[in-house]
Formats: structure tokens, C-alpha cells, sequence
């Protein structure tokens, strides 16, 4: 399938990504014959990126042949507005890099803009988008609503090709989803008012079942792509060497630090999980300490225990 890509994507993705994942390999092909598509996969499986590549792939062509118009093109539908800031950043990423492709092979591409639309976006960012239209545009249900709803801003839309809705599981049974659905036939009446195809839909679902009425959700006529199994995974169960207690002690905690910090150390990404934010920024300190970070040397503690009193410096691999 991606020899099929636009060579400047295909040599991005190629430069990127070992191979495609399975709900890649399985649901571009739907993707590419302008089905509807509900994507169902484990977290960190790949879907996002799924969904995207062939969006991407056809915004470049357009680019590079001059015919990307002035509209946007693609929007993405996701219900957290924390969740809609990284989708931007792994879509302004690639395309800095297929930007840089082309410049180094000396081929004319126009800029592909993206925007994010929340409740958060400023004024002046809203009019920014209404004079240059992003061709991406990142949102939520809400949002979406009020976009189309507008005069001046449901213009943007009649040339939308692409909408991908993301955790569509988590809308689908709710008020919100029914709202969300509504919004949709919205746009696909004035998409097909304005003499274009119905916009195709990709949605995107964790492993959830029945996964056939979250696809009756999406679109009556919604291929499914169900990548249902769980990625293998390594657990393990670790206690302190000392005897647990009430209170963990001094020597318990170091301990606790000690082999967190050996595991941060074996491993690319780490996430620790605790029940406070005191505890979170006294567990930051101490790992920093023990991970060779200066600032975290230097930070004042406001009681015995280490705790410390100033900010806490970012870990570059622990979250």
C-alpha cells in the first residue's frame, strides 16, 4: 500500500516508521477506496496514524501540483481539547518534514496550514483562521457545532473531503454523541448543498464491543477494521525489600527511588502513577536527583523528607 504514497511521503514514512502497523496495513485500503471506516485497536497501535497518512498523501499531491485550494479539507473531531494539541503537533511534524523533503529535492510545494479550534482559541486566532483556512482543522464536537453554525465560519467547510472522529466510543451513547451526529448530517448537507461528495468518515475506537453499533454510529455504511487484541505486554510485581509498614520509612522510600530510577534508566518512556501532587513533585525531585538532573540539586526542600519547597525540573523520559 505505500507504494502507492506520493514519493515524498512514502520516503517520509519509510524514514520514519520500521513498517505499518496492522490497523494501518488493514484499513488503508478502505481508506483509500472512500469508504467509511471505523478503526478499532489498542492504544498505541497506530489508528491515528492510520487515519491521517492518506489525508496527508492526498494534501501533498494537491501541493505539489498546485491545485490545494483555500478550503479546509480534512477535520478532525476529537472530545478532549487536551487530546486536540498533540494531534497538531504529530501532524505539524510530519508535514515539517515532508516540507523539507521537497525543499531538498527541489520540488515546489505549497504550505499545508493546520489549526486548532476549543473553546480556549483566542479572538485574534479565530479571525485568523476565517482569512487563511486551515486545511487540517483539529476540534471538538462543540466546537464543530459552533463553527457550522456561524455564517462566516460554515463557509470553511464545503469543500471538506475527510472527517475523523476520534474515541467515537467514548460519544456514541451519550447526549454528546447524539449532538455530535447531528452536527455531522449538518455537514454533510452543506458539503453536497455545495455540489461536492458526501465527506468520507474515519472513525477511531478502543477495543470496545459491540463494536457493530459503534460503526451503525459512525456511518450506516461503515466498513470495521477490528484490530481487538491487546498488545502483549510484560507485568511484574515489585515490594520493598524491608518490611512494609503503616508509614514507609526514609530507607524504604530511598529504596523505592533507587529502583524506579534503575527502571527509567532500561527503558525508553516511563510513567509513574501517584496519588497527590505533593507526592508527585517529591517523587520528581528525588528521581531527578538520582537520574543526574543539576537542577534538581539545587532545589529547596521544605521539610525533612524532601519535599521540594521550588519548581521541579522536567524529566526527559519520565512523565
Amino acid at each position: 500500500m505505500r507504494d502507492d504514497f506520493h514519493p515524498l511521503v512514502r520516503e517520509w514514512f519509510d524514514s520514519s516508521f520500521s513498517a505499518a502497523t496492522e490497523p494501518q496495513v488493514l484499513g488503508w485500503p478502505a481508506i483509500r477506496a472512500g469508504q467509511d471506516v471505523l478503526i478499532s485497536a489498542p492504544t498505541g497501535s497506530g489508528k491515528t496514524l492510520a487515519a491521517f497518512t492518506l489525508c496527508l498523501d492526498d494534501l501533498v499531491r494537491r501541493s505539489t501540483e498546485g491545485t490545494l485550494p483555500e478550503q479546509t479539507l480534512v477535520v478532525y473531531v476529537s472530545p478532549l481539547k487536551a487530546l486536540t494539541n498533540d494531534v497538531r503537533e504529530n501532524l505539524e511534524k510530519p508535514l515539517a518534514a515532508l516540507t523539507a523533503l521537497a525543499q531538498a529535492q527541489g520540488l515546489p510545494m505549497a504550505p499545508i496550514r493546520t489549526a486548532v479550534r476549543t473553546g480556549d482559541t483566542t479572538a485574534a486566532q479565530r479571525q485568523s483562521m476565517l482569512r487563511k483556512p486551515p486545511h487540517v482543522l483539529v476540534t471538538t464536537p462543540e466546537s464543530l457545532y459552533i463553527l457550522l453554525t456561524a455564517e462566516k465560519s460554515r463557509a470553511l467547510f464545503a469543500s471538506v473531503a475527510t472527517v475523523i472522529v476520534d474515541e467515537i466510543h467514548a460519544m456514541a451513547a451519550d447526549k454528546r454523541g447524539s449532538h455530535l451526529a447531528l452536527t455531522l448530517a449538518r455537514l454533510d448537507a452543506l458539503v453536497t448543498a455545495s455540489g461536492g461528495p458526501k465527506p468520507q468518515r474515519i472513525g477511531l475506537s478502543a477495543t470496545v464491543r459491540p463494536i457493530e453499533e459503534i460503526a451503525r454510529f459512525l456511518s450506516e455504511t461503515a466498513r470495521i477494521v477490528n484490530v481487538g487484541h491487546r498488545r502483549d505486554m510484560e507485568l511484574a510485581v515489585e515490594v520493598p525489600k524491608d518490611e512494609l509498614g503503616p508509614v514507609a520509612s526514609n530507607e524504604m522510600w530511598a529504596e523505592i527511588y533507587d529502583r524506579v530510577a534503575d527502571l527509567i534508566r532500561a527503558h525508553r518512556t516511563t510513567l509513574v502513577f501517584v496519588n497527590t501532587r505533593k507526592m508527585a513533585e517529591r517523587v520528581a525531585h528525588q528521581l531527578a536527583l538520582r537520574l543526574g538532573s543539576p537542577e534538581a540539586a539545587e532545589c529547596p526542600t521544605d521539610d525533612e523528607s524532601g519535599t521540594p519547597g521550588g519548581a521541579v525540573p522536567d524529566l526527559d523520559r519520565v512523565a
